[in-house]
């Protein structure tokens, strides 16, 4: 009976371990192509940072500038260079209103580090790291993937052997 219980169990994580990277292919070419436009995406974000500074708010101007990072990896996944014309507008808008901000947020230690990292590096070494990071995670999450049907496959094959299949 365990022999059985171990064989379904092998046979139902190799089916679990080959799903999980099926992608269909896409029937044209100009379906994957994305057009992602830098201008608007940061004229959004710009909007966004202006405001805060407006009202004085250090914390939704902290969230607005937690949102950059997130903005920058979605648009490299679209088109590495607009994510470069991005932070670059970006990089320009909190260099002009350095003043402005700093009056407001004063020492605030993370505000003001979020600031220098977005400013002190060129876009171009900006987007760079961004994309090893994201290279990186889907990496290692692709050899996760990986180790789980070769361990799905080496139980199978051992229930195999056991029941003399």
């Amino acid at each position: 009976m365990k022999k059985v219980l171990f064989a379904v169990m092998a046979m139902v994580a190799i089916g679990f371990a080959s799903c999980g990277n099926k992608t269909q292919a896409p029937a044209d070419a100009t379906e994957t192509e994305v057009t992602v436009n830098a201008d608007d995406e940061a004229a959004a974000t710009i909007s966004q940072l202006t405001e805060q500074i407006e009202a004085k708010d250090a914390n939704k101007f902290q969230e607005v500038l937690a949102t950059v990072k997130e903005k920058v990896i979605e648009i490299i996944g679209k088109n590495p260079e607009a994510a470069k014309e991005y932070v670059a507008k970006v990089q320009s808008f909190l260099k002009e209103n350095a003043d402005k901000i700093k009056e407001f947020v004063g020492d605030n230690e993370t505000i003001n580090s979020a600031i220098n990292a977005l400013t002190e590096a060129p876009a171009e070494a900006i987007v760079s790291g961004f994309t090893s990071a994201v290279e990186g995670i889907g990496n290692a999450a692709s050899d996760a993937a990986d180790a789980a049907k070769d361990a799905a496959s080496d139980a199978a094959d051992k229930a195999k052997k056991e029941l003399g299949i």
